[in-house]
Formats: C-alpha cells, structure tokens, sequence
C-alpha cells in the first residue's frame, strides 16, 4: 500500500513539472494587471505568488492590486464607456465572436493555466474553456437583439418609447471553481450592450482573467473597455469595497459565497448601484421509488463530482425514499470506485483533482467528523487522500440526518451525504428548509410527481433526471439568499441594462 502511494505521488509530481515547463513558454501567462488598453505593474509594485493547490509549487508572481489600482481602473473604464456605448451592435458583436474565435483557437493553452491553478482534470478544464467561449458567441449574438418598445398610447398627439441602454461601468467579482467561465458569463453579456468592465478574479485563480485579457486584446476590445485587476487575499476586501462604492460604478456582478455577496450589498448600497449575485446553494438531490435507478445514479456521479465537488450547483445532500435507498447506496458506491481516480490534473487518468486550499480540506473533514459523531457510517472515503496535499478521498456517509453540517452548509467537496426519507412531502420539505435556493435536483417516472415537485423546489434552478444543467441558453440563478438577478440565456444582459421611457408629445 505505502509502494503504491509513493508511485502514484511521484506520478502526480512528474505530470505537474511537466505542466509547469509548459506553462512557462505559454504567450497567455501573464503577471501584470490590464487596465486601460495597457499590462501595468500594481502601485507600489507589489506582487503575490500563484500556486498549484495540492503541492504548493509555485506557478507565478502577480501584480497585487490595491485600491489606488481598482480606482484607475474604474477610471479607465469610466473613460472607455463613451466610445463603447455609441458603437454600434454589429460593431460589439463582431469584437466579442473575435474574442470567441481566439478563446477556441488557444483552448489547449488556457486548460492548462485552469488545471496548473485551479488543480482540476484537464478535461475538465478543457471542458470549460469551451463552456466559457460559448458564453462570449452566445451574447456576441444577443448583442444585435436589444429591443425597446412602442407602447400605444391613449393621446392623439403624443408617442410612449421604451429605450434599453447600457447601465455604464460594471465591477465584475469572479470565482476560482471556474474561472474563465464564470468570466465571460458575465463580461460577455456587459460588454454585448455597450458596457465597460473591470474584473476583479479570485486571488487563487488570477491566470486565467490574465489570459483572457491577453486574448481580449487580440481580439481589438477597445483600451478601457475590459479591465482585470489581481489582488493577493489581503488586498482582496479593500479593491472589492472601491469596486462597490465608487460613484463611477453603476452596477456590480459577483459570484460567491453567501456572506460575501451581503458585504458587497451593503458596501453598493450608499450608492444604490444595480446588483447581481450568484451566491451559495445547498442543492438538494431527491431519488423517489419511481426513478430510474441507473440513470438516477449517473447524474448523481455528475452532479456530485465533477470539480471535486467544487461546483456553485453540486448535489449537496442525496434525499433518497426507503423503498430504494440501500440499492441506490450499493451501485453509488460501486460507481465511485469504478469511475473516481484521484491525481494530478495533468494526469489523462484523474477525474478527481485536489481541492482548492487547506481550508476547503479541513472544511470537508469537519462535516465528516460531525456527521460520524451524531450517528452517520462512512461508507466509502472518509480521509484525506494519501497522495498528501489537497487530495481528499470521494466520500458516501449513510444514515445522515438533517440535524448535522453537510446537510446545513454547502460542502464544496467530495462529499454526498444520503438521508432517507418516507414520503414526497417529506422530501420536498427538507429541500425547502434551507435558506439558499440555487438548484435541485430529482428523478422520478411518475409524470404527477414530476410535475408537483418541480413547480414546488424552492429553487431557481431544476434538474429533472438530469444532473448537468448549465448551458448559455438558459437562466443560471437562484432563490432566497443565493442571490439576485439571472445570467446566460436572453435574460442574462438585463442586469447590464436600464430601461429608459421617452414620451414624444405635440404630435
């Protein structure tokens, strides 16, 4: 056993060397901040160091941006604002399907920047390169459909018009569980209706914005349009605040958790700025005796595991009925053995990278060490991997109960938590006790259930027999406390919008 995890280690070692030699020649792997046009060091010159997740390794120095910095970007998009609004739409949509075709054209080179920062499988990361260019082709299209409105109206000698313009400059907030896609899913839809950006990316995942500036300038995006400044964790709150509260800034976008997303709404108040948030969830994952127990099992693979459970939308507790839950137990634990390899995701074989930070780690251990102590079995897993590091062990507990924390806090991690439950009511129920309502899952074959537990999901978002829902065509959001406002689909470019009514009298 202890032969085997010094080769599979030294494996995962040798497959991230590689990858930071890689990285090394790569045109996309930039240090300095983007703002105006230009690739600037931070005032002061201070830098921060981007590191691989599970060894630590280093992978680059970043410009650490302050609030001197995240004040001249603004500015600078302040000024970009101008020209970018009075372009025309095929102008905006031409430059952003530019944008696209260089995001496909270097999908190789900037999966590797996501799996050498972010640790996940570089099919994985991969996967969302292309997820994230078909946000930036979804709104290059959308770009060219911004329609207003001639309202009848009940005088003779007047005209009711309905304008929708660009809001102006928009702070955007990104995260590192994906951090190009959760980029372009909202630069995209700002920049498609005329408005300028400065992006502010997760201090663990400031490579990939780098890159996508890169690109961005290719592209021909005008200086002051798109913005990206990195901040270390330390300079983090003080560049979110000026992002909140410059006067200069209409509206801001940000993905996150729960309780950073109401500092951010308090700090946007005093300048009553639009806001949208795409805050946590606690999604639950619902098996009635009706469902289709393959298929109920596959999308919970896919919903439980894909990042390593690092997912805004992650199955968090499985709800499954008594009749089939010791059979739905037996084949999820055979199909994590079977389909879950944990390793570098350098390495083609992994489907399970490492999480984010220690923090993530000790945040896993601590559900797990709660449920056991209130009664739940480990099924499988359970510990840290013994690659060492971030690594952690794909984890099923059985007899879960609703009093324990991985069912009353998002996990982030690979962990599913299964509870039986008797009746629908009861699982509906439980699904709704929550606070957070970003999305749900369940599998059931009876049409009448199908449709009463769809409609009753405290949730923005449903998955029926489905475990992967996102795409740019549909509205990505939640209910409650995980947060306001919608992003994707046709919707996504109303939080960028304001709707202005012109009355046109003496006619």
């Amino acid at each position: 056993m202890l032969r085997r995890g010094f080769w599979a280690m030294r494996a995962a070692h040798q497959s991230q060397n590689a990858a930071y030699s890689s990285l090394a020649g790569s045109a996309l792997l930039r240090s300095q901040a983007y703002v105006g046009g230009r690739w600037v060091e931070a005032d002061g010159g201070g830098v921060f160091a981007v590191q691989e997740p599970a060894s630590g390794q280093r992978l680059a120095e970043v410009a650490d941006c302050g609030p001197r910095d995240a004040k001249a970007a603004v500015r600078a998009a302040y000024e970009g604002l101008p020209g970018w609004r009075v372009a025309t739409s095929k102008e905006r949509s031409n430059l952003l399907r530019k944008w696209y075709d260089l995001m496909m054209k270097n999908k190789d080179e900037l999966a590797k920047l996501i799996t050498a920062e972010n640790g996940k499988p570089l099919n994985e990361a991969l996967g969302e390169i292309v997820y994230a260019a078909s946000f930036l082709e979804w709104f290059s299209e959308e770009a060219r459909r911004v329609y207003g409105d001639v309202v009848p109206t009940p005088s003779p000698n007047r005209r009711i018009l309905i304008l929708k313009q660009p809001i102006g400059v928009a702070s955007i907030i990104t995260p590192w569980n994906f951090p190009s896609a959760m980029l372009t899913r909202k630069a995209g839809a700002a920049l498609a209706v005329g408005c300028t950006v400065v992006v502010k990316p997760a201090e663990d995942t400031p490579l990939s914005a780098l890159a996508l500036a890169e690109l961005a300038d290719q592209a021909g995006i005008p200086a002051g349009v798109f913005n990206v400044i990195p901040s270390s964790k330390s300079n983090t709150p003080a560049v979110g605040e000026v992002l909140c509260t410059d006067p200069l800034v209409a509206a801001i976008s940000f993905t996150g958790s729960t309780a950073t997303g109401k500092i951010l709404l308090r700090h946007a108040s005093d300048t009553v700025k639009k806001a949208s948030m795409e805050l946590g969830g606690l999604a639950p994952f619902i098996v009635f005796d009706s469902a289709d127990l393959d298929l109920a099992v596959a999308g919970a693979m896919a919903s439980k595991f894909r990042n390593t459970g690092q997912t805004c939308v992650c199955a968090n507790q499985f709800l499954v009925q008594e009749g089939i839950h010791d059979a739905f137990v037996e084949k999820m634990v055979k199909a994590m053995h079977k389909d879950l390899r944990v390793g570098s995701g350098f390495d083609e074989q992994t489907t399970q990278g490492p999480l984010i930070n220690e923090r993530a780690v000790e945040k896993v251990e601590n559900q797990i060490s709660d449920a056991v102590s209130r009664g739940a079995c480990i099924v499988t897993g359970g510990k840290r991997h013994s690659l060492g590091g971030t690594f952690f062990e794909p984890t099923l507990l059985s007899n879960v109960t609703t009093d324990m924390l991985c069912t009353q806090e998002e996990t982030f991690g690979p962990l599913a938590p299964v509870l039986k439950f008797r009746t629908e009511e009861e699982a509906v129920a439980i699904a709704n006790a929550a606070n957070v309502g970003l999305a749900g899952y369940f599998y059931s074959r009876d049409h009448a259930q199908i449709w009463r537990v769809a409609e009753q999901l405290e949730v923005g978002i449903v998955g029926v027999n489905e475990g992967m829902l996102s795409t740019p065509e549909a509205p990505f959001g939640g209910v409650k406390q995980s947060g306001l406002g919608r992003e994707g689909s046709k919707y996504g470019i109303d939080d960028f919008l304001e709707i202005k009514y012109v009355c046109f009298g003496g006619l």
